[in-house]
């Protein structure tokens, strides 16, 4: 079974959607913060800084009424083009990360949107063109300073509650996986399996797409048949 390729965008609030047309072509860019300076005796050398935060920029189509075209590459469709682009807007001005996942690849980072352009092309109205440019998100914490440069003692750290089950997580599987979140092409059955969840389509029957640990894909599964490992 082929896997499918899609690129998929998950909010805060574990909402996922994949957007309808692949583009023509996905760059990661991977950088790493590398200064010159000049030594005596040797000349210029290249001092080797840490990563950089890792970026992709996708250029692509969003069609007007996307089920109405045959040329769209995702599996689960919104009802309109705005759709997309007003969930795309609200994750940018939540000012919270969202986590970004090329299926069929190890690709998957959470990142912020930092652009966000859209229009109309050649006078064309039946589909907006647009470019997203997504930025890595690494948390960070700030210390605070007392008036000798000295740090302040933290706080003891109050333990987070459970996490939910979702993108990412690793899950214990029983049940029988499936080609697609809708139930189609039923296929092995999961018996106390350890798998991650690499993909999560919310209000499908078999909302879950689980991989082995090691990322290879297995398949759609219900909700029922997930807990926490």
């Amino acid at each position: 079974m082929d896997a499918h390729l899609g690129i998929y965008i998950t909010d805060d609030m574990n909402a996922t959607f994949e957007l309808p047309l692949n583009p023509a072509e996905i760059q990661l860019t991977v950088e790493t913060d590398d200064k010159s300076e000049t030594v005596i005796g040797l000349g210029e050398v290249n001092l080797i800084g840490d990563a950089k935060l890792r970026s992709i920029s996708i250029q692509s189509t969003l069609p007007l009424v996307p089920v109405y075209e045959h040329y769209v590459s995702a599996q689960n469709l919104l009802g309109s083009a705005q759709d997309y682009i007003d969930w795309i807007v609200k994750i940018q001005k939540s000012k919270k990360p969202m986590r970004l996942v090329i299926s069929s690849t190890k690709i998957s980072f959470k990142a912020t949107i930092s652009s966000f352009q859209y229009g109309f092309k050649n006078g064309y109205d039946g589909e907006y063109s647009y470019t997203l440019v997504v930025k890595e998100y690494k948390p960070y914490a700030a210390k605070k300073l007392n008036a000798k440069s000295e740090p302040v003692k933290a706080e003891p750290i109050r333990p987070s509650p459970p996490a939910k089950v979702g993108m990412g997580s690793v899950v214990v599987v029983n049940g029988q996986l499936h080609r697609d979140s809708q139930g189609n092409g039923p296929g092995l059955t999961e018996q106390n399996a350890k798998r991650k969840i690499s993909l999560v389509v919310p209000g499908a029957t078999y909302p879950y797409h689980v991989t082995s640990l090691d990322g290879g894909a297995r398949g759609w599964v219900k909700e029922s048949d997930v807990r926490s490992a």
